[in-house]
């Protein structure tokens, strides 16, 4: 297998745009963003698609998801978050949470029009410092 570019991220030490990590997770600021504060969730094992991932790292990447959109709604002023488990650009599982701002914000109707545009985020680390300052509160309480 060709290096992969998920895997080398989940192993590296430091990296600004980390916003949480756990055992088995990372939790990143997306590289593209649809919306501010759009973050993945990644494992730090390879696993090429959803369909092989063990049920209980999908369980668990579920319950990080929830906890890391439950954070973004008050900072990023919505009162849906979405969370979608992908793999197609880079075969390595991970899942896209994101602050919902408008109804097609993950759909394919605003992608297949090709109307889509990512958002502009000057400064990822930024983004995650935010989130992880969030769930560090979340955890203490």
């Amino acid at each position: 297998m060709a290096t992969c570019p998920y895997c080398e991220t989940a192993a590296a030490e430091h990296d600004t745009c980390r916003a949480w990590e756990t055992e088995s997770l990372v939790v990143l600021a997306d590289h593209r963003p649809i919306r501010d504060g759009h973050v993945q969730i990644i494992t730090r094992a390879h696993h090429e698609a959803f369909d092989g991932l063990p049920a209980p790292l999908a369980a668990e990447m579920v319950a990080l998801g929830q906890r890391v959109a439950r954070v973004q709604k008050a900072p990023y002023g919505v009162k849906r978050v979405g969370f979608v488990f992908t793999g197609n650009e880079v075969a390595h599982v991970h899942a896209h949470v994101l602050p919902l701002h408008a109804s097609d914000d993950i759909t394919s109707a605003r992608y297949g029009t090709g109307a889509a545009t990512y958002a502009s985020i000057p400064d990822k680390a930024a983004v995650a410092t935010r989130l992880h300052r969030a769930l560090a509160v979340q955890s203490d309480g």
